[in-house]
């Protein structure tokens, strides 16, 4: 049994061996050295001082492009560069403004190896279109970006100001900001939702922004949506255009390329869709328990090796007439089939307080936000898998969370209900949210009970939410797609829409929200539109009209 183990593991260790000796090579090929400065204090050698430490000597292990000096706060070079907390990371000090206020672990890792790579590149990789618009930035920007290290979308954010920081030294300066590292600080700016933008003390991104748009935001010194390219964008020719990078459009990418299709995958958020942000999934086959993020970059891994994916774009305007011209944030596509897998975002309480404390005490990512909420008070809105998983995942956290549902009964399944019962997790049965309330952030909820009618206040430092998805339609909207009653685009057993050559797949068309189900979908999706690209169910329609005519 032994000698099977280690050969199951072989295949595993060979891959991780190939990965660090890919990076190695690709440190030796940077032509700077980069130079990262440690400021700690003097008997404070706390978990993130250690973290910071350990996280720059993994890296140094790959190359010894990088010189890492570590001081005391008391030191003059902290007064030089004005350093005041520790731990503080600064990279490359004496050409950029990058600092880390934290340590780079967890998903920040991936930030910091980015980081790492570009400094030592000396170059910012941004696109042509991204350069213009910081080309215009004509005043000083200090940005701070919080994050926190079991965040998926805080990477695309931190990097994003870093390219910023290394295309315009004299303009821009960088602190990442890691939230458990530094609540005071997410307090004071009321971050208690990551990722958050501020430039000069204002507030200019909320969530992940692909490239351009936070460009675009910082040029502007406020929030922005759409960034609209330049006439010159770069055009890409495909079979198949799958719009979602989800579990579904991965999947579907995977089988269309195998069957001798082009594809592409065009996300504009994070990849993998709400997977990402679950924080344990013990429902597909193959894993006993494996963490969503973790779970994604196993399908995202995979997908690449067949399947060209644009994360951070978005499709912006669609004709709906084949061949299908696609204009995204960043390039225009041309392909004979789309494949619509944009999946379902989180819905709303729709009551008074939250719209106004979203980001300040309210959330929808316990992953992502949980962090921030150690040590104090919070109610999980909802009564399904996703509210008791993450209501588990935040008790463990050591939130003291309470589970609130407008019924008497969870709709999760009994395992983990006896999960929550286990860990003595309560539960306010028969009542809903009224209003959510604060000064600067969320102090307390008013809630009602279903069966008598009382109203209370509960106090609470935080609400999170967990009430179900509505379905990703806008864009299926935009193209004029026939929808269910229900609000899912409509089609047929082989997921055809009402407009030929266009498909769908995923929570999008609803059924069980379940990432087996939506890989599924896809693979069928993927197949499908092999056949028809072979047969043209819609040529086999025209040629019935005429016979009959």
């Amino acid at each position: 049994m032994e000698n099977a183990i280690n050969r199951e593991d072989q295949p595993a260790a060979e891959t991780n061996e190939a990965y660090l000796k890919q990076l190695r090579a690709t440190f030796e090929r940077l032509p700077n050295d980069i130079h990262l400065y440690l400021f700690t204090q003097r008997g404070k050698d706390d978990v993130f001082c250690d973290a910071a430490r350990q996280t720059v000597r993994a890296f140094r292990q790959l190359t010894e492009k990088i010189q890492f000096r570590e001081f005391n706060l008391d030191h003059e070079l902290a007064g030089k560069w004005n350093v005041t907390s520790s731990p503080t990371l600064l990279v490359e000090p004496e050409r950029y403004a990058i600092r880390w206020l934290g340590a780079p672990m967890g998903e920040e890792g991936r930030s910091f190896l980015e980081t790492l790579l570009l400094v030592g590149l000396g170059e910012s990789n941004l696109t042509e279109q991204s350069k213009k618009v910081i080309a215009r930035v004509d005043a000083p920007r200090r940005l701070k970006v919080f994050v926190s290290a079991t965040c998926p979308y805080c990477p695309q954010q931190v990097v994003n100001g870093v390219k910023a920081a290394i295309e315009k030294p004299q303009q821009v300066s960088l602190e990442i900001v890691d939230i458990q590292c530094h609540p005071e600080l997410a307090d004071q700016y009321a971050a208690h939702s990551v990722p958050q933008v501020f430039a000069n003390e204002m507030l200019i991104g909320m969530g992940a922004q692909a490239e351009e748009v936070f460009a675009l935001s910082l040029q502007k010194m406020e929030p922005q949506t759409v960034f609209i390219p330049d006439s010159d964008a770069e055009r890409v020719e495909t079979d198949l255009l799958i719009v979602g990078g989800g579990p579904a459009g991965l999947t579907a990418g995977i089988y269309a390329v195998r069957s001798g299709l082009k594809a592409a995958v065009v996300e504009r958020d994070a990849l993998g869709g709400q997977v990402a942000t679950t924080p344990v999934v013990e429902n597909y086959p193959g894993f006993t328990q494996v963490g969503g993020k973790t779970l994604v970059d196993i399908m995202v891994t995979h997908a690449l090796q067949y399947v060209q994916i644009f994360q951070g774009e978005e499709v912006l305007e669609v004709d709906p007439r084949p061949p299908f011209e696609v204009q995204t944030s960043r390039r225009r596509f041309t392909a004979k089939t789309i494949l619509l897998a944009t999946g379902a975002r989180h819905k709303h309480l729709e009551v008074p307080g939250e719209k106004r404390f979203a980001g300040r005490g309210v959330s929808y990512c316990a992953t992502c936000d949980g962090p921030l909420f150690k040590d104090r008070r919070v109610v999980m809105v909802g009564g399904g898998n996703s509210a008791v998983t993450e209501a588990l995942y935040l008790h463990h956290m050591g939130v003291a969370v309470t589970l609130i549902h407008r019924r008497d009964k969870l709709r999760a399944q009994e395992f983990l209900v006896s999960q929550l019962v286990e860990n003595h997790i309560p539960v306010l049965w028969n009542t809903e949210i009224r209003e959510i309330r604060g000064g600067q952030r969320v102090e307390e909820i008013q809630v009602v009970d279903n069966q008598n009618g009382e109203v209370r206040a509960v106090k609470t430092d935080g609400v999170f939410v967990a009430v179900g998805y509505t379905p990703a339609v806008g864009l299926a909207r935009k193209i004029g797609l026939e929808l269910t009653p229900d609000g899912y685009i409509r089609h047929d057993g082989k997921h055809r829409t009402s407009i030929p050559g266009i498909y769908s797949a995923g929570d999008v068309e609803g059924g069980y929200k379940q990432i087996v189900t939506a890989t599924g979908m896809g693979s069928a999706a993927a197949m499908t539109i092999f056949e028809d690209l072979i047969n043209p169910y819609w040529q086999k329609r025209t040629d019935q009209v005429r016979h009959a005519r």
